[in-house]
């Protein structure tokens, strides 16, 4: 770590203080997390999880549902990785309690 020197004047003695520098910190990296579209998980589902998990309006959920069915897949937010780690946990772990194939994934930006 690279030490600051500043200059105290201290009456007629000219001293010197080393101070410790800042460090710098680093913003984490970030995760898109993505549903992938199948062909047998009914869209209101994809809104209810969207809507319950990623905490969307209805218009909004509605919206990367749509995206979800006509692209392949849609993002449902951008998060550091322990959270995005979770949402995905979180979305796969329902979509298999409630029978349905639904997958969700995470990408790093």
């Amino acid at each position: 770590m690279a030490n600051k020197i500043r200059q105290i004047d201290q009456g007629n003695d000219h001293g010197l203080a080393v101070e410790e520098a800042r460090p710098r910190l680093k913003k984490p990296p970030l995760f898109k997390v993505v549903l992938l579209n199948d062909d047998f998980t009914p869209m209101e589902f994809v809104v209810e999880i969207l809507e319950r998990i990623f905490s969307m309006e209805r218009t909004k959920a509605t919206q990367v549902m749509l995206e979800v069915h006509t692209r392949g897949k849609g993002v449902c937010g951008v998060y550091t990785y322990e959270i995005a780690e979770t949402k995905v946990a979180q979305v796969n772990g329902y979509a298999q309690k409630h029978q349905h194939p639904l997958l969700c994934t995470m990408e790093e930006i």
